[in-house]
């Protein structure tokens, strides 16, 4: 249908280049593929045609017939596959994938097993991550819902190498590899650049915490990502991909949870999705939405409140596609989420699941988005236009009563206030080779202009009367990023491929600040600064007729430097700024598989080289600042199994060692660095294994989740406590059919209460030592149905 509407819009022209050519039929290719397998022949019509070919192998036994002659790509693969126990479709243009025809018998009881088996746009291009010099997992939306993991720290535990602290929803930060430069935010950036679709969600602020509804997969890049993402990335890329309308067909589900918590608050949840066809095979709307409420479970014995740390959490997103040609996509966005939290889910040791705070410490993180992308493809390039708006407000309020005494002598109790908004305007414009050929690249141009208003407040507290500033710093950071990143690759010779590539990149930071205090005069500042360098990329792989794959790859990350403000008393003048630091990773890896592919393993060892660390602290008196702490060199190791057998069992383990050295500490900070990065466990592990067997028109599933976290400093300063190591588990039970059914599950069923975080709150860190203990024992029933 969609080629005839082409046809039928005669009117309709395309401007590129200066000139213009009224929309045509689907261009013509001179084939000749002679008689023999399906794989071959499969083979040769994607070289001659020059598009990417992805499970060519899956199409059994040998073509009878033989193309001779002009026709179209669609034309051929037609004729081609007509009487083939396989089938193709046209995934993105200039890619296609074959798939088997459908059995009888389930498909989960005869269909291989991989790490990451389904096809990712990480390296933006759709590939097939087993062929890729780059450590990549995704984690398929479908497997999302089946285990329950609903956010980023729920789904870390299947991602080798994935780590989230635990300061609570909202406030905390992803972590790669151990890459650790601390436990909390501040102005250093993130080292995990964070994207939906196509657009990045964060800069210097926690990870949004969005939750993972109506997703089509989770798709983590391990290592610098800045050939590949114009906004860079220190330690790699944590990126949700969105289902997208579906042109077809209408669709929807709706899904409904409710659970209780030992000794805490019940939870519940209500998300669902709408799929709507606005012209059949042109245009469609797709609209998913939750409410969700995560029940407390701290009792605070000091204000007489149970349950404080109660956290509620809604969003909706709305994505319209028109894709008039197989050639021209248009896909627009609007999402937004909102999350509250009435308390930090800190207590003390000794406390159990009790904690003594004088006053409430509420934390809100409020996220919204619009963004555009345009997709032309023709011949043997394609051609991708993203353009975004993001607003990130979040804010938390600390009890800070125990360091009053710097600010004010008449106060009962004092709070401390952080407020930032941020506004980031983001243009990515990418073009990219098409094709399977030897020669294969990506050029793009990025740029990013963001404003961060981050004022802060301590605020002193009386009984019958407001609060009182008796101390602020109004702050404001204008920063400016352009970006010009690329990759070339190359077949030196048959299986061995040559890539080189990087990220030319300025940046600009003004900081302005006003600061006021009771006790000292006021004070300004207004400086700016230029960051200007080039992080390189160079990588090489063999590819082995088994499907195997080695590859080696020595990439790099950078971050700019910036400027301190705040606190009643200003910073020395040696930490009035902190400089760029720069991560160079060096990395080898190997992707297997065996056993008819039932057997899938990925592993890697890198080591990387991190000079100039920054990290965000806190002085004495809890105002943050950041400062770069010295060099460390990082060896680890990373692996992820995965087994399927014939009678629906599906096993999946993954892995992380790491060992930390650092070195040429930076004096001023600390006399010493401690030999190991803060809230990064030398050792990391995740288990899944899955049971499914039909039951007449159901299909019952059972599913257990493990997940070990080791032991982690908390700061770089030994003689801080450490957080325990401790390991979190979940069971699941599932009973479904076309669509529908129902799951009940049991998180931490052993009602363990280790230390999972151990600090919470910088104003009071020398009273008491600080834990974040884990949730207890919770059970939760989930319904859901579906069209």
């Amino acid at each position: 249908m969609r080629r005839d509407l082409v046809a039928a819009i005669t009117g309709l022209v395309v401007v590129w280049g200066g000139g213009s050519s009224a929309v045509a039929a689907p261009a013509r290719i001179q084939f000749d593929v002679p008689v023999q397998s399906y794989t071959e022949a499969l083979l040769d019509v994607a070289q001659q045609a020059n598009v990417t070919l992805i499970g060519a192998g899956v199409c059994g036994g040998a073509s009878r017939t033989r193309l001779a002659g002009s026709m179209s790509l669609e034309a051929a693969l037609d004729r081609l596959l007509t009487d083939a126990p396989c089938t193709w479709k046209l995934i993105a243009p200039g890619a296609v994938e074959i798939r088997p025809l459908p059995r009888a018998e389930p498909a989960r009881a005869t269909s291989p097993v991989t790490v990451s088996e389904l096809l990712v746009t990480a390296t933006r291009r759709v590939r097939d991550p087993r062929q890729l010099a780059v450590a990549v997992t995704a984690v398929p939306g479908a497997q999302l819902r089946a285990t329950g993991g609903v956010d980023a720290g729920e789904a870390a535990g299947q991602l080798a190498g994935v780590l989230a602290t635990n300061l609570g929803p909202g406030r905390n930060k992803l972590l790669l590899r151990g890459l650790s430069d601390g436990a909390y935010t501040g102005r250093a950036r993130s080292t995990v650049a964070t994207y939906l679709d196509e657009i990045p969600l964060n800069y210097n602020a926690p990870d949004p915490d969005l939750r993972v509804v109506d997703a089509e997969r989770v798709e983590v890049a391990r290592g610098p990502q800045g050939a590949l993402y114009g906004a860079g990335a220190m330690s790699g890329v944590y990126r949700i991909v969105t289902r997208k309308p579906d042109l077809g067909g209408l669709g929807a589900e709706v899904r409904g949870t409710a659970a209780t918590t030992k000794g805490g608050g019940p939870s519940g949840a209500v998300e669902g999705w709408v799929n709507v066809p606005i012209w059949r095979d042109v245009a469609g709307i797709r609209i998913s939405g939750y409410q969700e409420v995560q029940g407390g479970y701290l009792d605070d014995i000091v204000q007489n409140r149970s349950n404080v740390d109660r956290t509620e959490r809604q969003g909706a997103r709305v994505i319209v596609l028109v894709q008039p040609t197989d050639d021209w996509m248009v896909s627009l966005t609007a999402a937004g989420q909102s999350l509250r939290s009435e308390d930090t889910h800190y207590t003390n040791p000794g406390l159990g699941r009790k904690r003594a705070v004088l006053i409430p410490e509420p934390h809100a993180n409020d996220i919204e988005l619009v963004t555009a992308t345009v997709r032309y493809s023709w011949g043997g390039a394609e051609l991708t236009s993203s353009s975004g708006y993001v607003r990130h407000a979040y804010t938390s309020l600390y009890d800070a009563t125990a360091t009053q005494g710097n600010y004010t002598d008449v106060a009962r109790t004092s709070a401390y206030s952080e407020r930032t908004e941020t506004k980031m305007y983001v243009q990515d414009l990418i073009l990219t080779s098409r094709g399977a050929g030897r020669l294969e690249w990506l050029a793009g141009l990025y740029g990013a202009d963001m404003s961060v208003h981050a004022p802060t407040e301590f605020l002193a507290q009386f009984p019958f009367a407001p609060n009182a500033p008796v101390y602020g710093d109004d702050r404001r950071d204008a920063i400016r990023e352009v970006a010009a990143y690329g990759e070339i690759s190359y077949e030196l010779a048959p299986s061995w491929t040559f890539a080189v590539g990087g990220r030319l990149f300025s940046i600009r930071a003004r900081t302005r600040s006003e600061v006021v205090s009771e006790r000292f005069a006021p004070r300004s500042l207004d400086r700016t600064a230029r960051f200007t360098s080039f992080a390189p990329k160079i990588s090489l792989q063999k590819a082995f007729a088994s499907g195997d794959l080695a590859y080696v790859v020595v990439s790099e990350g950078y971050r700019g430097g910036g400027t301190n403000s705040g606190g009643a008393v200003p910073l020395p003048v040696q930490r009035e700024t902190f400089g760029p630091d720069r991560l160079r990773n060096h990395e080898a890896g190997l992707k297997l598989r065996r056993l008819d592919g039932r057997l899938a393993v990925n592993a890697a060892v890198f080591y990387d080289v991190w000079k100039d660390l920054q990290t965000d602290q806190f002085r004495p008196s809890g105002i943050a600042y950041t400062t770069n702490v010295g060099d460390a060199h990082v060896l680890g190791a990373e692996a992820e199994v995965a087994y399927r057998t014939d009678n629906g069992f599906t096993a999946q383990l993954n892995g992380r060692l790491a060992r930390t050295r650092t070195q040429d500490a930076n004096t001023d900070f600390t006399a010493q660095l401690v030999d190991s990065l803060p809230g990064a466990p030398a050792i990391s592990a995740g288990a899944l294994l899955s049971y499914e067997r039909p039951l007449g028109d159901w299909t019952v599933r059972l599913v257990g989740q493990a997940t070990y976290i080791g032991p982690a400093r908390v700061t770089f300063d030994a003689s801080a406590p450490k957080s325990e190591g401790y390991a979190s588990a979940k069971l699941l039970a599932e009973l479904s059919s076309r669509g529908r059914g129902l799951q009940v599950y049991v998180t931490n069923p052993l009602d363990s209460s280790n230390d999972t975080f151990a600090f919470g709150n910088p104003f009071n860190p020398l009273q008491a030592r600080q834990i974040t203990p884990q949730r207890p024992i919770t059970v939760g029933v989930t319904l859901f149905a579906g069209l």
